[in-house]
């Protein structure tokens, strides 16, 4: 019969091996000799802190005996959450990730440790240790998937969160998988994930699903906001932004999922609308900032979709906007670049205009509304279509190096269409 080994063996065969006596032992670590002597005889369970101890008094390595606490402190002795905690959490600082799969996996059977397992995972999210929150999260989540809880809705919202990155496939399964569940959550949390939702799935440039996310987020705010003003009472859980600014960005949402589709009658009719924020009570300042950016939005988009549809006499205009708005000009610049092509004006003041901006247009960082994902497809559009346009003028060298360099950040993001299209373009030209 094989025995399970255990850390009071190691223990004490180190103190044999060594010549130490329980006093010297506890005077090197910091511990007691009564402690020591309850350990080694088995007498009394160790914490991880105590395990730390040790294992730094034998010269090992942090962490050595983490396998062997589970062994011998998890699976083999009833479960006793007070002594996993700290343990998961030092796990979590030392990125010990199989060991806390390991460990999370000899408890999971039982449901009741679900609700201070998802605590602990929370805990670790705002800390930032993404990865081992992820593995809880999941656990969670497997473990309630019958129970249609609203802890099961948060832990597919994190889960989420934490999975949305380069990958765009990933980031279509993760944001469909969410999906389904976003409903569940509280109305104050269901407001903000469902604009990130809508924000991954516009950097995959899926409209139809855009639409449906907006027009599920219309609907939530525009009943939070009319609640909120007819109950006159403080909210309980107040959301991440303004009440207002879920329904003005659901719009914005519609606006672009039209515009993006090409029916350029009703994008302007959204964007005329959509500047029209007389309804808005609040006069914070909060309120107020994020009211004069939806109205400069909107501004900026009457432009573009006169601009899309042929409308080239705004295209100063629209040049003059963006310029005033660095938010806005990774995405200004993909569009003039799109118009010029379409159809074929010269834009060459335009990007000299812009020269140094253009240089560093890789060092755009990330924005109150779109996320990574949505300013890395922009950038990617905006190298291909300058890409087209130089290329247009036989300008082959400044033509191929931005391709190149388009093709490159499409393959990181792993974006298809844009990988195929730089294909095409370049395929294209080689054969000229």
């Amino acid at each position: 019969m094989k025995h399970t080994p255990t850390i009071r063996a190691e223990l004490d065969r180190y103190l044999k091996q060594e010549g130490l006596s329980l006093a010297q032992f506890g005077q090197m670590s910091g511990m007691n000799r009564g402690i020591v002597s309850a350990i080694v005889t088995g007498n009394k369970t160790m914490s991880v802190n105590q395990l730390d101890l040790i294992t730094e008094t034998m010269g090992l390595p942090e962490g050595h005996f983490y396998d062997l606490f589970i062994d011998n402190y998890i699976i083999d002795v009833p479960p006793n959450m007070r002594r996993i905690e700290p343990f998961l959490y030092r796990c979590a600082e030392l990125d010990k990730l199989d060991t806390i799969r390991k460990a999370v996996g000899a408890i999971m059977d039982n449901l009741l440790y679900s609700p201070k397992l998802f605590d602990i995972a929370e805990n670790l999210f705002v800390q930032g240790r993404h990865d081992a929150a992820l593995l809880l999260y999941e656990n969670v989540a497997e473990v309630e998937k019958y129970q249609h809880s609203e802890r099961l809705a948060v832990c597919q919202y994190r889960i989420f969160t934490i999975q949305v990155g380069d990958d765009q496939e990933q980031n279509l399964q993760a944001a469909l998988q969410f999906q389904s569940f976003v409903k569940r959550l509280d109305d104050m949390d269901q407001l903000q994930g469902l604009v990130d939702l809508a924000n991954v799935y516009r950097s995959l440039r899926r409209w139809d699903r855009v639409m449906e996310v907006a027009e599920d987020l219309r609907t939530l705010a525009k009943a939070q906001y009319s609640m909120a003003h007819s109950l006159k009472r403080e909210q309980h859980k107040k959301p991440l932004r303004p009440l207002f600014f879920y329904i003005a960005f659901s719009n914005l949402l519609i606006g672009g999922a039209y515009y993006e589709q090409e029916n350029y009658a009703l994008a302007l009719q959204v964007a005329n609308e959509s500047t029209d924020l007389e309804w808005v009570k609040e006069t914070d300042d909060e309120t107020l900032r994020w009211k004069n950016l939806f109205q400069e939005w909107g501004e900026a988009n009457m432009y573009l979709t006169k601009l899309m549809a042929g409308d080239i006499e705004v295209l100063p205009l629209y040049v003059n906007l963006i310029s005033t708005q660095k938010d806005e000009l990774l995405p200004g610049l993909w569009n003039i670049m799109i118009v010029a092509n379409r159809y074929n004006i010269d834009v060459d003041d335009i990007l000299n205009q812009f020269e140094w901006e253009i240089s560093n247009i890789h060092d755009q960082g990330g924005k109150q509304t779109n996320d990574q994902q949505n300013i890395d497809n922009q950038l990617v559009g905006f190298l291909s279509e300058l890409a087209v346009y130089y290329l247009s003028k036989g300008k082959y060298e400044e033509g191929f190096r931005i391709l190149l360099d388009s093709m490159r950040k499409s393959t990181i993001l792993i974006d298809k269409s844009f990988i195929f299209k730089c294909m095409s373009l370049l395929r294209s030209q080689l054969t000229q």
